[in-house]
């Protein structure tokens, strides 16, 4: 083990013992790994709701499952500085921005100059957008945003991760047709594939900067905890200049990165009752499903074989749409501009503490009112809800807090 984790296996290793004494006291109420309903093993006929955000896919194969178990492991760590923590970070663990997997408690504050301001990002900003409030490793000067009337702050909450493996899962050729039936349709909705420099589909992150999981992991680890890795084994700038920590060299290893891939790839999406009512078809007449498609299907060769040709219930096109200024972040991410984010997915939103990018709506009906700015693409979904009578704005709203 110390091979692979390094200064983490001892907090690995009491994990792995506690989570295994809690699994030796719960064999006779259910089984803690599985991902669908289930009964003891003596009464298979009886099924017990699981309703949680963190358990994995039950079709995973023994050795995906015991991968899964190491990467949760390591996802749930705090890292030290002897791991390689810093010099500037956000969070320590990949739990204190995802805490069951979902958004939040922690948060990310982006920096950019207003509209309009003329001046080189790299003078104005020289060490990047993001905010790193937190020091280690002998730095003393965190990275915070400067006061200074020409830079607009902004915060953004982590994504949820869980089902994350199904996004990555959809064939490019999915995402293409959709992009092709967004630029055809008539109305306000439109969305254009995130394609970025090296030619592959941005899926992940608010503005789809991202096409791989594998990616995602990477770029977590070095701008949240500073922690470098093979795919990107240089520090993040800050003030001091500062290029290394007290882990001198790599800090993570392709494996711990490759283990924290596969938990991601391995998340179930939460499962959820059948709708009933009218619902599903509020949702479809007012134009919601013209961006928040409620499902995709997987490509056959994906390599989680779980996860291969099945039906995703992900309520995501994966375009970037336009919402308007209301809403914009002044970020340009990739090719994304200010305006521009990814389509939400909407699974498993019964489970997220706020919703938009920046947590800015706190109910379903303030996240559909967000949508209806003049300049927003979703214009048309909001005023086509806001025709509804009332009873039928609540079976929809409804609907969607069950997702």
């Amino acid at each position: 083990m110390s091979a692979i984790y390094g200064p983490l296996a001892m907090t690995i290793l009491v994990r792995s013992l506690v989570l295994a004494f809690a699994l030796v006291l719960s064999v006779p109420a259910c089984n803690a790994w599985s991902s669908v309903e289930s009964g003891p093993a003596a009464a298979p006929a009886r099924k017990v709701k699981v309703d949680r955000a963190s358990l994995p896919v039950l079709e995973l194969t023994d050795a995906e499952l015991s991968r899964f178990k190491q990467g949760d492991a390591l996802f749930e760590a705090v890292v030290r500085e002897s791991d390689g923590l810093g010099p500037l970070y956000v969070r320590d663990a990949c739990s204190a921005c995802h805490v069951d997997d979902g958004r939040g408690p922690g948060l990310v504050t982006k920096m950019a100059p207003r509209q309009g301001v003329q001046v080189e990002l790299e003078k104005l900003l020289p060490f990047g957008t993001t905010e790193r409030p937190y020091a280690a490793a002998g730095a003393k000067t965190p990275l915070l945003a400067p006061q200074d009337s020409r830079l607009v702050v902004t915060h953004r909450l982590p994504p949820a991760v869980f089902g994350r493996g199904y996004l990555e899962a959809i064939a490019d050729q999915d995402i293409e047709r959709l992009a092709e039936r967004a630029a055809a349709r008539s109305g306000s909705a439109r969305g254009r594939l995130s394609r970025l420099k090296d030619g592959t589909i941005g899926r992940f992150g608010v503005k789809a900067r991202i096409s791989t999981l594998e990616s995602f992991v990477v770029d977590a680890l070095s701008s949240d905890m500073g922690l470098s890795s093979p795919a990107q084994p240089e520090e993040p700038p800050g003030p001091e200049g500062l290029r290394d920590d007290h882990k001198l060299g790599v800090d993570f290893s392709a494996e711990q990165v490759a283990l924290l891939r596969d938990y991601l790839q391995g998340l179930a999406i939460p499962q959820r009752e059948p709708s009933t009512g009218l619902g599903p078809a509020l949702f479809a007449e007012v134009g919601c499903a013209d961006c928040h498609e409620p499902e995709l299907r997987t490509r056959a060769d994906y390599p989680v074989r779980a996860l291969a040709g099945v039906s995703a219930v992900v309520y995501t096109d994966l375009l970037l749409h336009d919402m308007g200024e209301a809403l914009s972040d002044g970020q340009h991410e990739e090719g994304a501009k200010p305006r521009e984010f990814r389509t939400a997915p909407l699974m498993g939103l019964r489970f997220l503490p706020s919703l938009l990018h920046d947590g800015s709506a706190k109910t379903v009906h303030e996240a559909i009112l967000a949508h209806g700015a003049a300049d927003s693409e979703g214009r048309d979904a909001a005023r086509a809800f806001l025709a509804l009578s009332s009873a039928r704005q609540a079976e929809l709203v409804s609907f969607v807090e069950t997702l």
